[in-house]
């Protein structure tokens, strides 16, 4: 067997554990078992990859790849330790910028080294898929950026309204395609240097147009992007593996931006045009009544006796690192016979599946996890619902008020229970910048202060409720 049908077979036996890592990580279940097909893979890829090169690279070059191999695995490691799970969108961010920008410089050294046996027709195809394959990189890599920028509150999160955005938009995309035709039929560096200049323009203008109450579906949308970024770069290289899992990455990002834009009532071309057609939501602090406060205490006498509780946890619990006390609240709840569940809304929190990941380090069985379908029928029959850090994903505006701007985004109902309590630091808007009018209903109470305390301060007094029971059967015994 050569070397070149040898690295061939390890690309398909890598594709294929792309493809189980995918399968994997589409449920909680089985995300673990995910991961790990999806780091086999890539080791196989990546060996694969070097020992095709091998035979036409010299010793020093085989050195500077392990050099380089052996810098890029420390540092994702580093941060990979490092990162808090807050920080996992941001994280996420730039390393699809990365992804982008070695898509653009491949494509710059496709043009720079073009085969010699390349003529006629193929020539023109080269030139294409150069062409293409920057444009898609360099969209990829500044859009990412000014994502992480938001996602860190590096800078406002606000979508920024420039005059006549959107025939700026579709200019860029016109000037484009134009420059592929002219690139193709007569190739010079100055086109190549302007598509470049466009693209990267075009690629931080339209996230920067788009709101931080969008930024989940733009974090899976530029997953997308650094996809078929990967499967151009593919082309350029004569890659099957990238191309396969360029096409992966492209399209499962792709349908995971249209799930979330149906969860949150958006249009997918609205936010992928940033927010083409749509007005931008202005923020709404009006009170909307007076709200009534509950303290620690209270609560914890409200879960006593408490027969159902439902948890709905948002990005608040994980600012909070909150978790680990909730899954110890849910933990006794449950020994006291009390049946307690967590709902999640599709987009709670900054990432898809953000507090699932968060529930599961925290070891909260799987099986009292349920996403908002399975569990929005059920509030109704329960007793006590704990809003914890949620805003915009349990706003009954959604369903009950066309004029507001969340109005037909689907949300959890918790608002249905007999008894709702909302943890939060103040009474301030949500991401989205919409008021809730959940803070102010007669069966809703706010139980102010850092997540963690409170739920760690409910603690306290349920054991502080349970001693003199414990009392009581050691006299009677």
């Amino acid at each position: 067997m050569t070397t070149v049908t040898a690295s061939e077979a390890a690309y398909v036996v890598a594709a294929l554990l792309f493809i189980l890592s995918l399968a994997g990580l589409s449920q909680h279940r089985t995300s673990r078992s995910g991961v790990v097909w999806g780091i086999a893979g890539m080791v196989v890829a990546l060996a694969a990859t070097v020992g095709l090169a091998s035979k036409d690279i010299t010793a020093t070059g085989l050195v500077l790849i392990a050099v380089a191999t052996a810098i890029g695995a420390g540092i994702g490691l580093w941060r990979a330790r490092v990162v808090e799970m807050t920080g996992m969108p941001e994280l996420i961010a730039i390393m699809h910028s990365l992804v982008g920008l070695a898509a653009a410089f491949v494509g710059w050294n496709g043009y720079l080294d073009v085969d010699a046996e390349l003529t006629g027709s193929l020539l023109g195809i080269h030139h294409a898929e150069v062409f293409i394959g920057v444009f898609i990189g360099a969209v990829t890599f500044t859009g990412s950026v000014v994502a992480y920028l938001k996602l860190s509150a590096r800078i406002n999160s606000r979508p920024l309204t420039l005059p006549g955005k959107h025939v700026l938009n579709i200019g860029a995309l016109v000037a484009f395609v134009a420059l592929t035709v002219a690139f193709v039929a007569r190739p010079n560096m100055g086109l190549l240097i302007a598509v470049t200049v466009i693209a990267l323009a075009l690629g931080a203008h339209l996230v920067a147009s788009i709101g931080g109450g969008d930024m989940p579906v733009v974090v899976s949308m530029l997953n997308s992007y650094s996809g078929w970024a990967a499967a151009a770069s593919g082309f350029l290289l004569a890659n099957n593996l990238l191309i396969v899992t360029g096409a992966l990455v492209g399209s499962s990002g792709a349908y995971l931006s249209y799930i979330m834009c149906k969860a949150m009532n958006r249009s997918f071309i609205s936010v992928i045009a940033g927010g083409f057609g749509t007005p931008a939501a202005a923020a709404d602090d009006g009170e909307h009544g007076e709200h009534r406060e509950i303290s620690a205490e209270e609560t914890a006498e409200l879960l006593r006796d408490a027969s159902s509780v439902i948890i709905t946890p948002g990005y608040g619990m994980a600012v909070a690192q909150a978790q680990y006390p909730v899954a110890e609240l849910a933990r006794k709840l449950r020994e006291r016979g009390i049946e307690v569940r967590f709902g999640i809304h599709p987009v709670a929190g900054r990432l898809p599946g953000h507090m699932n990941v968060l529930l599961a380090e925290a070891n909260v069985p799987y099986d009292i996890v349920l996403e908002m379908d399975e569990i929005n029928d059920d509030f109704a029959a329960t007793s006590v619902v704990l809003v914890i850090g949620a805003n915009d994903t349990v706003n009954p505006a959604a369903t009950d008020n066309p004029a507001s701007p969340i109005a037909g985004m689907p949300v959890l109902h918790v608002w249905e229970a007999a008894n709702v309590v909302v943890f939060k630091r103040s009474m301030a808007a949500g991401y989205a910048g919409v008021q809730n009018p959940l803070f102010f209903r007669e069966n809703s109470q706010m139980l102010f202060g850092d997540a963690k305390q409170r739920v760690e301060d409910i603690l306290r007094s349920l054991d502080a409720l349970d001693a003199p029971v414990r009392e009581m059967a050691g006299t009677t015994r």
